[in-house]
């Protein structure tokens, strides 16, 4: 009796954990764009995904974003020059593609990753066709290091667990010299890691100067109208109407129980609000 109790417990903590993931067996490549993101045919759907817990070198610039992204992945790797990061994005690229030429499994919640792009993008996990993942492969080989959205995987394995892994890999890799840390200026690195804390500390200076400044000139939430709420950037007729429909509001926390404001959306809005 209790073996069976095991069992049935053990299968419930596997569903909770996989709750709001899919997995799509026999994926194929579609597309590349970078070592971490692509496009797939998942039989039923086809996809553009992101990975989680990854960040691939960017193999090009096509915007001041990306410019100033291209610049903080070559302090962190600690190279001399720009190319040599695209370069290695180009290299991630393709390992990417060689890697996915065979059948695998997407693992998926759905979780937006629009990021940059344009179009839908979604992270995911991918297992490879020998079982491998392939956030961990890039890591492995040099051509990623571990950093942006991370959450508990498909098969129950905690986010800071996850990260943990990754980092023992890249830390390996580095210790290795292998790949991207081949081109590692040993005697640099700390220097342009400083370089780029240095910039985000004066970034946020000027981030938290702007958002208190915005704090002063807030609205209420309660009596705004809709012409006010619409000076609020991301704020249309549409949504101003529905911010209104849900009133009255005790706190600005409650704008998020507002349909189509999420935790990200109401973030960028509660600086602009306030409850008289």
């Amino acid at each position: 009796m209790k073996k069976i109790i095991v069992v049935v417990l053990l299968a419930i903590s596997q569903a909770l954990w996989a709750k709001g993931w899919q997995t799509f067996d026999g994926a194929e490549l579609v597309k590349i764009v970078d070592g971490d993101s692509f496009y797939v045919d998942a039989g039923e759907q086809k996809l553009h995904l992101r990975l989680y817990f990854v960040d691939c070198p960017e193999t090009e610039a096509n915007a001041r974003s990306d410019a100033q992204r291209i610049r903080e992945q070559t302090r962190y790797f600690g190279l001399n020059d720009v190319q040599t990061t695209m370069e290695f994005g180009k290299l991630a690229s393709e390992f990417t593609r060689q890697t996915l030429s065979k059948p695998f499994s997407v693992h998926t919640a759905f979780s937006n990753a629009l990021g940059r792009s344009k179009q839908r993008r979604v992270y995911a996990m991918i297992t490879t066709n020998s079982g491998e993942d392939l956030g961990g492969l890039l890591v492995e080989n040099g051509l990623c290091r571990p950093k942006g959205v991370g959450k508990k995987t498909y098969d129950g394995i905690p986010r800071k667990t996850v990260f943990s892994t990754l980092n023992n890999l890249k830390d390996a890799a580095m210790l290795k010299k292998i790949g991207i840390w081949e081109k590692t200026d040993v005697n640099k690195i700390v220097e342009l890691r400083g370089q780029q804390i240095l910039e985000n500390q004066q970034l946020d200076k000027i981030l938290n100067k702007n958002k208190n400044e915005t704090a002063v000139n807030a609205i209420d939430i309660n009596t705004a109208t809709i012409e006010e709420l619409r000076t609020i950037k991301g704020i249309g007729t549409v949504m101003a109407k529905k911010i209104i429909a849900a009133r009255p509001y005790k706190s600005v926390a409650e704008l998020i129980k507002v349909r189509g404001i999420g935790k990200k959306t109401y973030k960028k809005f509660a600086p602009y609000f306030k409850i008289k």
